[in-house]
């Protein structure tokens, strides 16, 4: 049974940092494309960064450039999201999804409707 994990998430000061998880089990991540979404309360769920199987390339949301960096260990069947610089628009349920078929580019939004097998989410709030 293919399954994603989402973790890390919590409660954080404005400027704070987190580091989410997103772990595998049933597959291999470095088969897929990796995207990582968010959807915060009464919105629409969006695209916040992907990585590709080869690690080549990544995207990341003009909200995110800068201060979220994307990352994968294949050794720990896990994709990583470094959150730095936290604002409170960054409050959100946080998930991790796999796509056999989109091609991460740095210049091509993940639309979520092309990922699958969705973790639970992690949430995250950024508050003081």
């Amino acid at each position: 049974q293919l399954q994603l994990v989402e973790s890390g998430g919590g409660l954080v000061q404005p400027g704070g940092s987190l580091r989410l998880s997103c772990a595998a089990s049933g597959f291999t991540l470095d088969q897929f494309t990796i995207g990582w979404f968010r959807q915060a309360p009464g919105k629409e769920r969006e695209g916040v960064s992907c990585i590709s199987r080869s690690d080549r390339t990544t995207y990341y949301a003009d909200s995110a450039k800068g201060r979220f960096t994307i990352s994968r260990d294949n050794a720990k069947n896990t994709v990583y999201l470094q959150m730095n610089s936290l604002k409170p628009a960054d409050t959100a349920v946080y998930y991790c999804a796999v796509s056999g078929y989109f091609m991460c580019s740095a210049y091509r939004y993940p639309q979520p409707i092309d990922f699958g097998s969705w973790g639970q989410g992690t949430q995250v709030t950024v508050s003081s």
